[in-house]
């Protein structure tokens, strides 16, 4: 697919700078000349709702700092992200809203305008592609810091090592580093019509691609398959690869593929699917733009959405 990159958290051409994590010297040098992007439970700060916001090292916001991690070099400017989730806003603050979409904002005292914690899946649309990296890396990285503290092989507590890209046990000597799930996403057509499925607990009208993870000793291809027999009980047969997508909600890369159904009869899982259905082209067309009585559109800057305009454009190829 000649576009594959272009979608969100795609390649920005970031230099990640791998050589530069062990030198701890040159670490401590870039750190103080560089910038640092605070999250606060997964929320990047950011400026408004179009661009990260980034502080120094001195900044008070970083008091109580977690886990710091080098990101690599923007240009010749060295970026970092730090773990600032230990702050606790005060009383006054909006509160963090539990369920699938956080839309409230956290402000630090120390920091003026429009600057605050923000969900990533809102602002992932607007930032630039570079930005769009930065902020899924330092999540990814920083989320996998905070839930694996401790040695998978001995139990033992475990260092931070490597500017943030591996975690050493100093107990057996074991080495871990940063895991990402691999996860298949597919736009199942038959004829003109594309399936769509709607997980429990989702908001009303929203519909989506079918996805889930890779089994181990399993190929993409068989996992398109076996995903979609096992969901909605329909049979696919040719699949082709056409993009991924790091996705750190927590650790994903979504991998997005076509598969052409052999069958259309759907006998639903209703442990993984609340329902599921076939629409048309010309119904998705009201779908993304928004008109469709009752199917909301996909969330920009998901995958999903990069997928189905790019069928509804005529462009997979």
């Amino acid at each position: 697919m000649r576009r594959a990159e272009s979608v969100t958290f795609g390649g920005s051409g970031l230099n990640r700078a791998a050589a530069r994590r062990g030198d701890a010297a040159w670490q401590v040098e870039a750190l103080a000349g560089g910038r640092v992007l605070p999250m606060w439970r997964g929320k990047p700060l950011c400026d408004g709702t179009e661009a990260l916001a980034w502080v120094t090292a001195e900044s008070p916001v970083l008091e109580r700092t977690g886990a710091r991690v080098f990101l690599g070099l923007d240009g010749e400017e060295a970026v970092f992200a730090a773990d600032v989730s230990s702050w606790e806003p005060g009383a006054e603050a909006e509160a963090a809203e539990a369920g699938f979409f956080d839309p409230s904002v956290q402000r630090h005292p120390a920091l003026a305008g429009e600057k605050g914690f923000r969900e990533l899946r809102g602002v992932m649309a607007t930032l630039t592609p570079r930005e769009a990296e930065l902020a899924a890396t330092a999540r990814a990285l920083l989320e996998w810091h905070r839930t694996h503290g401790f040695c998978a092989a001995c139990g033992a507590r475990s260092e931070v090592v490597q500017a943030g890209w591996q975690r050493h046990c100093p107990t057996c000597n074991a080495q871990h580093f940063p895991r990402t799930d691999p996860v298949v996403i597919m736009l199942i057509t038959r004829g003109n019509s594309v399936l769509m499925g709607r997980s429990p607990g989702w908001p009303e009208g929203m519909y989506s691609l079918l996805a889930g993870f890779i089994e181990p000793g399993e190929t993409i291809e068989a996992a398109v398959r076996r995903e979609v027999m096992e969901e909605a009980g329909v049979r696919v047969g040719a699949v082709r690869y056409l993009a991924s997508q790091p996705w750190p909600f927590p650790a994903s890369l979504m991998l997005g593929c076509a598969g052409e159904a052999q069958t259309d009869a759907i006998v639903l899982d209703p442990v993984e699917l609340e329902d599921a259905l076939w629409i048309t082209r010309e119904e998705m067309v009201s779908v993304m733009a928004g008109t469709h009585p009752w199917l909301k559109p996909p969330r920009r800057g998901a995958i999903a959405q990069f997928l189905m305009a790019n069928w509804l454009a005529d462009s997979l190829d």
